[in-house]
């Protein structure tokens, strides 16, 4: 059971004995759900999978393929995991900023560029690419 409250005033359910647990959050058909209705935790565990798919298939993106095509596969295997329902987030600060990390770690991936190795812009360049996550999504919204 999970409370979202509006009052100070606590809920009690009780199922014949027992009481239900009580959970901040859920995952549910995929998508976190927060009793702060926030999205940060969805948004974490969005890049966490979209992450995990990479590492999964990252023969796939770094072999020497055509830039474009390694850039299309990318942004459709990767950024669809990344960006599933990014229509109804409400985005703060903190929150672009993870996925604009996101984003580069992607693109350094894909370069096998380290990620001690200081070089956003070069990243950009060798991509030919300008940071556009968040432009995606103000797009999905509008749509």
């Amino acid at each position: 059971m999970m409370e979202i409250p509006r009052q100070s005033s606590p809920v009690e359910i009780n199922k014949g004995q027992e009481q239900p647990e009580k959970v901040d959050y859920f995952k549910y058909l995929g998508s976190v759900i927060t009793n702060d209705t926030r999205c940060r935790r969805e948004i974490k565990s969005r890049i966490n999978m979209a992450k995990v798919a990479f590492n999964k298939n990252n023969n796939l993106f770094t072999i020497k393929l055509e830039l474009n095509l390694r850039k299309k596969v990318v942004e459709c295997y990767i950024w669809s995991k990344d960006l599933y329902s990014a229509e109804i987030w409400t985005l703060q600060k903190v929150d672009q900023k993870y996925l604009e990390s996101s984003e580069m770690w992607s693109w350094r991936r894909m370069q096998k560029i380290s990620w001690t190795d200081r070089v956003i812009n070069e990243v950009l360049k060798r991509v030919k690419e300008e940071r556009n996550i968040l432009q995606r999504i103000i797009r999905r919204k509008a749509n």
